[in-house]
């Protein structure tokens, strides 16, 4: 299990809590409950109703929008640090993607009442996940239109 010094790493390093400062990065860390999986297992399908954003410990991960749960067409693969289900914790929405489990996974979840309560009480982690992911919108465009204009 990692300590409460490899949780904050792990968080600072994620794309979701990056600019969040370290003194209430303390208090998301104290919240984050470890799970593990096994190669082949789902640790969600696209369309389920969700409450958990993930972060990567070990393992590897590889997130699929296809309908189809047996599907190999992965839009991305995650390795160490790396988020994801967080987007259902903001919007409500249901999962839009499958997260396949590919090699033995560990991860640190956090639920989604937990986060909002923190947020509560610690209103200012909005604000930096807010800011880590408007940097993470910004990279995508970047990304496409880089993409753009070499065609």
């Amino acid at each position: 299990m990692p300590d409460i010094f490899d949780r904050l790493l792990l968080l600072k390093q994620s794309s979701v809590f990056s600019m969040v400062s370290t003194d209430d990065l303390r208090m998301v860390a104290q919240s984050l409950e470890k799970q593990e999986y096994f190669a082949g297992d789902h640790i969600f399908e696209i369309d389920d109703q969700g409450d958990h954003l993930y972060i990567l410990v070990s393992g590897k991960i590889g997130i699929s929008i296809d309908k189809d749960p047996g599907s190999e067409n992965y839009i991305a693969m995650l390795g160490h640090g790396d988020t994801f289900g967080e987007m259902n914790l903001l919007d409500d929405l249901p999962r839009s993607a499958t997260a396949h489990v590919l090699e033995d996974a560990t991860v640190l979840t956090l639920e989604k009442t937990r986060l909002r309560g923190l947020i509560q009480s610690y209103p200012d982690i909005s604000i930096g996940m807010l800011r880590s992911m408007s940097l993470r919108i910004r990279e995508v465009n970047f990304r496409l239109l880089s993409v753009k204009n070499n065609k």
